[in-house]
């Protein structure tokens, strides 16, 4: 709770940030650069004005919202249990390791957006292309974590597991995951910002719904304070999602805290 509070108590500059960019967009009098209080009233006309038995959301929100979310977990789901599963493996074997790193290295140098005409080609446009797109740029901080995780596990974990004939499944559950799970989350934290990015640029690239598609049309129409409503929308839903990862994060590894609180 105490940990809460301090990170808490930085939140008051969002405020103060909101009032100066009040003042700048009102004294700047451009129609680029709205203020935020025009920006919330289309963000709640557009996404959060519907009855309270819909929770509030509008059918514009049900349209993009939820698409678009739905994508981000699927893609980061599925990223994340490829990248922990071949990380584990590629960081306890070396043979494995020696065979696929470089390519590792080489894959994750490409940027994903490079690779959306290739996606294109390979998949049909909407969720299968974007999917494609999101599992890409995800997958290599949670793989190359779960390999550095998985390869620096204390020998001696290992060798009293070796000791009492534990058997290869409950040594990978009981040891190596436990082990390599503080690795594993920091990649796991990484992934979800670059979900989120992933996902809008899918969408802008080949989609007929979704957040960033809603954006597209608004750039196409000069829309400009959907534009705007569709960025803030975006930095409160990065906000949310990384609270509510930290949370999780913090809740499954307290033991690991306790542990260093200890060592210390």
């Amino acid at each position: 709770m105490t940990a809460f509070l301090n990170r808490a108590r930085w939140y008051w500059l969002l405020p103060v940030a909101a009032v100066l960019w009040e003042a700048a967009a009102r004294r700047a009098g451009t129609p680029y650069f709205p203020p935020p209080s025009v920006i919330v009233v289309k963000l709640h006309e557009l996404w959060f004005s519907g009855p309270p038995g819909s929770l509030f959301l509008t059918p514009a929100a049900v349209g993009d919202l939820l698409p678009s979310l739905g994508r981000l977990f699927a893609g980061w789901a599925v990223a994340s249990l490829a990248g922990v599963a071949l990380g584990l493996a590629m960081g306890r074997s070396r043979s494995l390791s020696a065979l696929v790193e470089p390519l590792l290295h080489f894959g994750r140098s490409v940027p994903p957006t490079a690779l959306l005409p290739v996606f294109l080609l390979l998949f049909e446009i909407g969720t299968p292309l974007q999917l494609a797109a999101i599992v890409y740029g995800v997958v290599w901080p949670v793989l190359i974590n779960s390999m550095d995780g998985g390869r620096h596990v204390d020998r001696q974990y290992l060798e009293t597991g070796q000791v009492f004939r534990v058997a290869a499944g409950v040594r990978l559950a009981r040891i190596i995951l436990p082990a390599a799970a503080p690795k594993i989350f920091a990649g796991l934290r990484i992934s979800v910002s670059l979900a989120l990015i992933m996902m809008v640029v899918s969408e802008l690239y080949g989609s007929t719904e979704g957040i960033g598609h809603r954006m597209l049309e608004a750039q196409g129409q000069v829309d400009i304070p959907v534009m705007w409503a569709g960025i803030v929308l975006l930095g409160l839903l990065g906000v949310l999602l990384n609270v509510a990862f930290v949370a999780v994060e913090r809740r499954l590894l307290s033991w690991h805290a306790s542990a260093r609180r200890s060592e210390a």
